[in-house]
């Protein structure tokens, strides 16, 4: 007979094991929560009542908004409710559609940010043209491309990781269901969802990262070849200025997060006999012949 442990909750070890501690963090997130949640809104509702605002770069402006709202509502509630309890537990299935919510909206959100680069290029490079190019019928294509591509990127994630098998331990070193995190707790071959994080979602992460980059090499080519007055530089730059901020915070945290190298599990297979003295009240205990 062998015992076999299938999990069905996971623990979330959170920010910190501090249960004092908890108590601030969880005000200094809500206060920041609630203030992407009302800036974000604010921007949403202002392109929505103003005329002039219809245009291009706010209506990609108002689907970044959408998206930091969603992203950020994926993870912090759970995480302030997990500061009022000493255990963080969350189902298996909520797990999973944690994770595929978290990597819908932050690969949506990193294709939009490359799109933006687009359309600000267009704006200083191609003036003259910008209406043609930008219309409304290729920015509505533009924005349903990013929102797609992230969905089906996340939704692969997610069924890959949903079929690996987990019998324990099943502490989640994280305070959100991530695929680093879970990969690590996974009890057999984790080769292919390292494929897929090396490959398909490098190319995901780095192709608009790449886009960015020459879109503003050259925007920074034009203003050096053809805008000798620094009101004109100023002008350029001021409608860049925000986007880059963006795109820096988003991609200092997945290069450093999604982009280095994993080395661990990849080609193990981890047993699942455990002990029948060890803990197993988060467990669904099975037995096997």
């Amino acid at each position: 007979m062998v015992n076999q442990t299938e999990v069905s909750e996971f623990i979330i070890m959170g920010l910190t094991n501090l249960f004092k501690l908890q108590k601030l963090l969880f005000t200094i997130f809500l206060l920041l929560y609630l203030a992407i949640l009302v800036g974000n809104a604010t921007i949403i509702i202002l392109i929505f009542t103003e005329p002039h605002l219809h245009t291009p770069m706010y209506f990609f402006l108002g689907n970044l908004s959408c998206l930091d709202i969603f992203f950020s509502t994926v993870t912090v509630p759970k995480m302030l409710a997990g500061f009022l309890t000493e255990i963080q537990t969350i189902s298996f299935k909520g797990c999973m559609v944690q994770l595929h919510f978290f990597h819908f909206f932050g690969s949506s959100e990193g294709i939009l940010l490359g799109m933006m680069a687009s359309d600000r290029y267009v704006a200083i490079c191609n003036p003259l043209r910008y209406a043609v190019i930008m219309r409304k019928e290729v920015c509505v294509l533009m924005a349903a491309a990013a929102w797609s591509t992230g969905f089906f990127n996340a939704l692969m994630h997610a069924v890959v990781t949903a079929h690996l098998p987990f019998c324990g331990p099943n502490h989640v070193e994280h305070f959100f269901c991530d695929i680093k995190p879970l990969l690590k707790l996974a009890c057999g071959s984790t080769q292919l969802n390292l494929m897929l994080l090396n490959t398909v979602t490098s190319c995901v992460v780095m192709c608009p990262f790449i886009f960015i980059l020459l879109s503003y090499l050259y925007i920074v080519t034009f203003l050096l070849l053809e805008v000798r007055s620094q009101s004109g530089w100023q002008k350029a730059f001021s409608t860049c200025g925000a986007h880059l901020t963006v795109v820096a915070l988003l991609y200092v945290h997945v290069l450093f997060n999604y982009m280095l190298p994993t080395v661990y599990n990849g080609n193990s297979h981890i047993q699942c006999n455990y002990p029948s003295s060890k803990p197993t009240y988060l467990y669904t205990e099975e037995s096997g012949g």
